[in-house]
């Protein structure tokens, strides 16, 4: 499925060059809709609150077991249609930031990864 195309850097709508809204189309789609999921905070989806990860509730201040944080990436990512599975690997946890990715499979059985 089609979604609206987000910059990069800003997260943002962007342009094509016929200065549409552009468009991100299989498979980039479904790996920015997934980067989404795990960004949106439990609340922010006005028509649904109950969407998004629960970070100022169990991640932000709170220092939980890292497999928390694990846990919640994984279902963020397993709300997107189409993702039939998911993984999250931390590869640095140091002070107060956390890099690693999630890697997703779809309903083809291609896999994708995401990083955060």
């Amino acid at each position: 499925m089609d979604t609206l195309l987000l910059e990069l850097n800003d997260w943002d709508l962007c342009l094509d060059a016929s200065r549409n809204i552009a468009l991100a189309t299989a498979p980039y789609a479904l790996a920015q809709d997934v980067a989404s999921a795990i960004k949106t905070f439990q609340g922010e989806v006005y028509y649904n609150v109950l969407l998004g990860v629960a970070y100022f509730a169990q991640i932000l201040g709170h220092t939980p077991p890292i497999g928390v944080f694990e846990e919640a990436m994984i279902a963020a990512a397993l709300t997107v249609p189409g993702v039939v599975s998911a993984t999250c690997v931390i590869e640095s946890f140091v002070g107060r930031t956390v890099t690693g990715q999630v890697q997703f499979t779809d309903s083809t059985g291609a896999t994708q990864t995401v990083g955060f």
